[in-house]
């Protein structure tokens, strides 16, 4: 209808339009682009280059940066905008603070990006640039995102590399994975721009480091390992043993992230040994830090949590907020990971009081996603501990926090746990759901520990009495982890696979006593007094099941022997009221 217009074809007014011209002198593009651009085309050659400038700022133009780059006196700019807003290419989207303009259609920014020579785009990137630092030079950090963009096509090397080095910190702190890559890589390239020296070398390899941790999130661990061997090779040439220990505990974390735990370990030692020779504390930590998560993932919780302890203890009050290149301070990281060992050894009582102290360093450096991070570990030793008011609080919370806050890497984790503590309060219709949500979402990209999950969700059909849906889940959960090596939810998985052939209607004596025999093995093996009490009230009950009174009594009192120690009182009535059976009382 505009072309109509703008061509003769209609002349007139809205409502009242008549024929000018014979339909058949218009010649119609074949395109909506070819459209755009013939309207364009129309516009007088001041207000085309108008709005050509308008759209290398973007879809959004705030009147002050496009004042500020083009050539025209204000009273002309304020005419071009009305007519192009009249014309429907623009329209006024923000009075206040400054008035704000936007494209009509993303089609017509696009088209009309096109239309500009690259030299010239070029120049008003590059402008653009310039007049953002000039027009708020103490509100950088607020529009970093269109700085490095205008940086990047600008073609100003040396800013781009700073800007787009910002923006993807700022992204991956925010979890936006996709964005912090694009950005980071964009660096990378500005940086090739830039003539050779060791300030170059140096940043190319913090660069690199940036790298690793979104594309880990997002499963991308071969990319992870092509941008850490880049990383160690620049380093060796430099002779830079810091960031060779660097890139050491990064591969650490990368290979147990994709389960090649003994390669992890080795690169993990490696670091260790390059840090205590440097003497660097932060590095320290960081290591042991991804040493201890290795050795959690192995099972080996005692391990584990000597090195988070060391971790801890070298982070003194004014490093509690350093993060390393993480995305989460490794004072409150580590805390999270000490907590999830109490749990798996029934060291309760000391880890609500670290729990909450993890709680309390992220609430006072309002950290959104450290907060998450701590409710998730205070919310797993309550969860083991029997405590699920406390556990399901502190879960939701954090997946509370996740969703406000987009926070997608610690969702999953949050939503796995919740369901489990939904299943054991009896609210399967809550967690079932949720629990399907987490593995089928991690299915797409098995993590460390997905057999946890897995064991979850078979643990929840059981309970809703779907055995036919739990058995191969936990069969799957058992295979997973003994593939990985992950000997602590092996443990877990075996002591499920007895709980299900104990609830079955044919049952197998031996099955599942074989089951809960290997669980209780296992378990005893790493520590794992909480489980070690559930495998002896399993057997327990499976005894009773079939008159072997005197073994259920031994099982039983072990089970409630444990429970009370550990003052695991959701299960101790169940495990009571058993021996009382059992003793005829």
């Amino acid at each position: 209808m505009h072309t109509l217009v703008e061509t003769g074809v209609l002349i007139g007014a809205p409502g009242a339009y008549h024929l000018g011209k014979p339909l058949n002198c218009l010649q119609v593009p074949a395109t909506v682009q070819a459209v755009l651009a013939a309207r364009m085309d129309r516009l007088p050659a001041e207000e085309k280059r108008l709005l050509q400038t308008a759209a290398v700022i973007g879809m959004e133009v705030p009147l002050p940066l496009l004042q500020a780059i083009v050539e025209r006196p204000e009273a002309a700019l304020h005419r071009g905008l009305a007519h192009l807003q009249a014309a429907e290419f623009l329209c006024e989207t923000r009075l206040f603070p400054d008035h704000e303009y936007t494209f009509k259609h993303a089609l017509t920014h696009e088209v009309t990006y096109g239309s500009l020579l690259q030299e010239r785009r070029r120049t008003l990137h590059a402008r653009i640039v310039e007049a953002l630092e000039t027009l708020a030079p103490d509100r950088l950090s607020d529009q970093i995102d269109r700085l490095a963009h205008h940086a990047f096509r600008g073609e100003v090397w040396a800013k781009a590399v700073t800007y787009c080095r910002q923006a993807g910190t700022t992204a991956a702190a925010r979890s936006a994975n996709q964005e912090a890559v694009l950005c980071f890589e964009h660096a990378l390239l500005a940086l090739r721009h830039l003539p050779d020296s060791r300030a170059v070398c140096e940043q190319a390899i913090d660069l690199r480091l940036d790298l690793r941790s979104p594309l880990a999130r997002l499963g991308e661990f071969e990319r992870v390992l092509d941008y850490l061997h880049e990383a160690e090779t620049l380093a060796e040439v430099l002779g830079d043993q810091s960031r060779l220990a660097y890139v050491s505990s990064y591969r650490a974390d990368y290979l147990r992230l994709s389960g090649s735990y003994d390669r992890a370990l080795v690169a993990g030692q490696r670091a260790l040994t390059l840090v205590m020779a440097l003497g660097d504390i932060c590095l320290q930590a960081m290591t042991n830090e991804h040493l201890g998560v290795i050795y959690y993932s192995l099972g080996s919780y005692q391990r584990a949590m000597d090195c988070f302890r060391q971790s801890m203890a070298s982070l003194a009050s004014e490093l509690l907020r350093e993060r390393f290149g993480m995305a989460i301070p490794d004072a409150i990281e580590s805390r999270t990971r000490l907590l999830l060992c109490l749990a798996e050894v029934g060291a309760f009582a000391e880890g609500v009081i670290l729990g909450e102290e993890g709680i309390g360093l992220a609430e006072a450096i309002n950290h959104p996603i450290s907060l998450a991070r701590a409710c998730y570990g205070v919310g797993f030793v309550s969860l083991c501990k029997g405590d699920l008011h406390q556990a399901i609080a502190r879960l939701e919370r954090g997946l509370a926090l996740c969703q406000t806050w987009s926070i997608r890497d610690w969702f999953l984790v949050l939503a796995a746990a919740l369901g489990d503590a939904y299943a054991l309060s009896g609210r399967l219709a809550e967690a079932l759901p949720l629990l399907e949500q987490t593995v089928e979402q991690d299915a797409r990209r098995r993590r460390h520990l997905s057999s946890l999950w897995i064991a979850w969700l078979s643990e929840g059909y059981m309970l809703a009495g779907r055995l036919a849906n739990a058995m191969p889940l936990a069969r799957q959960a058992l295979d997973l982890a003994r593939d990985g090596r992950e000997r602590g939810c092996e443990a877990w998985a075996l002591r499920l696979l007895g709980e299900i052939h104990s609830h079955q209607d044919s049952l197998d004596a031996d099955q599942a006593a074989a089951h809960y025999r290997q669980a209780l093995a296992l378990a005893e093996a790493l520590g794992m007094c909480p489980l070690q009490a559930h495998c002896h009230r399993g057997l327990g009950t499976l005894y009773t099941k079939i008159d072997q009174r005197a073994q259920a009594r031994a099982e039983l009192s072990a089970a409630i022997d444990l429970y009370r120690a550990m003052d695991m009182s959701f299960w101790l009535p169940e495990a009571e009221a058993a021996l009382a059976q059992v003793e005829g009382r």
